[in-house]
């Protein structure tokens, strides 16, 4: 046997031994702690075939390998990003101007700025122009050890181009090895052409575009944004309504700038997740922890919209909440491609420990896209998703600001 480390760029079915490697499994079946020393990990046909110490590995399995000698290095779960716009055209640097001047998020939305502006940029641009300039922001999210992406709809709000970005969305998958999991969020916004008729737009996302997108098979779930600058909380349920007729799980960005009570909603239709949630109440927290509803925190939005009302962390502890964290990669409020500098705000800002952060973007950011059987935790049976890492603990993941220590990514296999 040699060490092929340089040369290897196997394909999923070659099994590959990755060896004397620190394990940070993030698996929540093992006793005591997931992480171990001298650990290693073999993988074919794009899953993990065992993850243990490397004394028990049967010799019989050393065998045809191809090995890659992880030279002691920190291995994790592949990361994942369980919350963009990524799919979106142009920017909003003007209007990050207004809001350094004191606008508030609100005002510049009631001026016609925010969602509807990206709108506007959206419905001019094709398919082609949203690839193009998608593919950077997906590369930056790549380069740091991403392995699976959830991108939303929500800037077309209308049926051609909601499935335009949606198709789009599913592109990114055929053009980069990485996991696309798409969200239709129709109740986004409401259209400027529906002249504040919310009901009639409601209708149309109900009527045309969830059937079409249906039909297609472009969403994996279907979001909405509850708050009083977008839809109430008895809109969104008629959306949730016709999500549940087609089978879509449903997600909800909720309780991001007041108390709408959208946890509990999210929850009562047992939601893989409810988001941002900065104005989330006890109530809204164990709901969520009932139903087992993921509690995504956002703080690049928070940090960028200079937000002072922090999402409950320690409610969430309390009543056994889940929380996963996201980039919230969008042109308006979080502009943000670094997952390792989300871990590090949501240490900052939300208090949240090292071990919460790093399963906020493995394990519980999974659980969040419903996917939690397939990839998230370094498991037998499971994607062979990857991320080793040049640091000599885990902490360091969270404590560096702009500085990517990443060694090698493997998405199913491949490196």
């Amino acid at each position: 046997m040699q060490d092929n480390t340089d040369s290897v760029t196997a394909p999923s079915t070659v099994p590959v031994l990755w060896r004397n490697a620190r394990i940070l499994s993030m698996s929540e079946n093992v006793q005591g702690n997931s992480y171990m020393e001298n650990g290693a990990i073999l993988t074919s046909h794009g899953q993990i075939d065992y993850v243990g110490p490397e004394n028990d590995l049967p010799l019989a399995l050393k065998n045809n390998c191809k090995i890659i000698d992880c030279e002691n290095r920190l291995m994790t779960p592949g990361l994942i990003d369980c919350h963009t716009h990524l799919i979106h055209a142009g920017n909003r640097a003007h209007e990050f101007e207004l809001r350094l001047n004191g606008a508030t998020y609100e005002e510049v939305a009631r001026a016609g700025g925010g969602i509807i502006s990206s709108v506007k940029n959206m419905r001019a641009a094709s398919e082609d122009d949203l690839l193009r300039q998608a593919l950077p922001r997906l590369d930056a999210l790549i380069a740091e050890g991403i392995t699976t992406v959830e991108i939303k709809s929500g800037y077309g709000l209308d049926t051609e181009n909601e499935i335009k970005a949606l198709r789009a969305a599913r592109k990114l998958a055929e053009q980069r090895n990485i996991a696309v999991r798409t969200t239709f969020l129709g109740a986004h916004a409401l259209p400027p052409e529906m002249n504040g008729d919310k009901q009639a737009y409601l209708d149309k996302i109900i009527n045309d575009m969830l059937p079409r997108i249906a039909e297609e098979h472009l969403a994996d779930a279907v979001d909405g944004f509850c708050e009083n600058i977008a839809f109430l909380p008895d809109e969104i349920a008629r959306v949730f309504d016709a999500a549940k007729t087609y089978n879509l799980p449903v997600k909800l960005h909720a309780d991001q700038l007041s108390n709408l009570h959208g946890a509990a909603l999210a929850a009562s239709y047992q939601a893989l997740s409810a988001d941002h949630l900065e104005y989330t109440d006890q109530a809204g927290a164990e709901a969520m922890a009932k139903a087992g509803t993921v509690a995504v925190l956002l703080p690049g939005a928070y940090y960028f919209i200079r937000e002072t009302q922090k999402p409950p962390v320690e409610l969430f502890r309390a009543a056994g909440t889940k929380m996963a964290l996201a980039t919230d990669n969008n042109p308006g409020t979080s502009p943000l491609t670094s997952l390792l500098l989300t871990m590090n705000m949501g240490a900052t800002l939300f208090r949240m420990t090292v071990d919460e952060c790093i399963a906020g973007v493995t394990r519980e950011a999974a659980r969040a896209l419903g996917i939690l059987a397939q990839t998230g935790t370094l498991e037998a049976g499971k994607d062979a998703d990857l991320a080793i890492w040049n640091v000599d603990r885990p902490a360091e993941l969270v404590y560096h600001m702009g500085f990517n220590p990443l060694w090698k990514r493997v998405f199913k296999g491949r490196i």
